[in-house]
């Protein structure tokens, strides 16, 4: 039976990019879900539905414009998903999440996120105890919220202002875009229209030289971390399913 992974989009502007190619190059046969359509962006406490996690040997929930704080979308889908993220985590399914994503892991299993004094837009060199998993970078950033690692969880990444990555179980948290592409960037560049490129001190013809400068390296970095999360933490196990 091929394995099955599924990209949660919790935001029409945060597809899985890169990671879908890679993912794909591992021979993953890949599902999406989408949360708040491109209709409700101006209204996104939507009520969501969320598959059984077991159905799936890997879930990556993506990133997003809103934070996993809002009190309105607690209510609503982030607390759903939140639980679907403890239930996957509980199940031994591999999970894997994307800036508020991983903000959502982290909330969802003990930890607290909360803005960040220091936002991060742009490429950064970040800190690992596991560089062979995940390398130092640079790695795209794009955040203003930051998280405190959950009760019992690993942190493995941070930069000098926010922790960068955690593992607990089979899951990983990332505060970072690995996904991060030329067209995603343009598309982020595009929707800017609160001005949070400037907000964080940040120059959009830098973020364009940056990314074209470190496509082939990039590349390259998102392999060895989707196959150190396959071996080290995501490594499926066995569920029932329908055939």
């Amino acid at each position: 039976m091929a394995r099955r992974l599924l990209f949660i989009y919790n935001d029409p502007s945060a597809p899985e990019a890169l990671l879908g190619e890679v993912f794909t190059e591992q021979g993953f046969d890949i599902d999406i879900l989408n949360v708040v359509p491109a209709d409700r962006l101006d209204d996104p406490a939507v009520d969501v539905v969320f598959p059984d996690p077991t159905d799936y040997d890997v879930v990556v929930p993506l990133g997003s414009r809103w934070s996993v704080h809002d009190e309105a979308l607690l209510s609503t889908w982030v607390g759903a998903e939140m639980q679907f993220l403890r239930d996957a985590q509980a199940a031994g399914v591999g999970v894997l999440g994307v800036c508020f994503g991983g903000q959502l892991i982290a909330q969802a299993l003990g930890g607290s996120v909360s803005r960040s004094p220091s936002p991060e837009v742009g490429w950064y060199e970040v800190s690992s105890t596991t560089p062979d998993f995940i390398s130092s970078g640079p790695w795209f950033e794009w955040h203003f919220d930051r998280w405190t690692v959950p009760p019992g969880a690993v942190e493995v990444a941070r930069s000098s202002a926010a922790s960068q990555a955690f593992t607990m179980g089979r899951t990983l948290a990332l505060q970072f875009h690995p996904e991060l592409n030329a067209a995603l960037l343009e598309l982020w560049i595009e929707e800017d229209r609160d001005n949070e490129v400037e907000r964080a001190g940040a120059d959009v013809e830098k973020l364009r030289a940056d990314t074209a400068a470190q496509r082939d390296a990039t590349a390259d970095r998102v392999r060895t971390l989707v196959s150190g999360f396959l071996d080290r933490v995501g490594q499926p196990v066995a569920h029932a399913r329908p055939s």
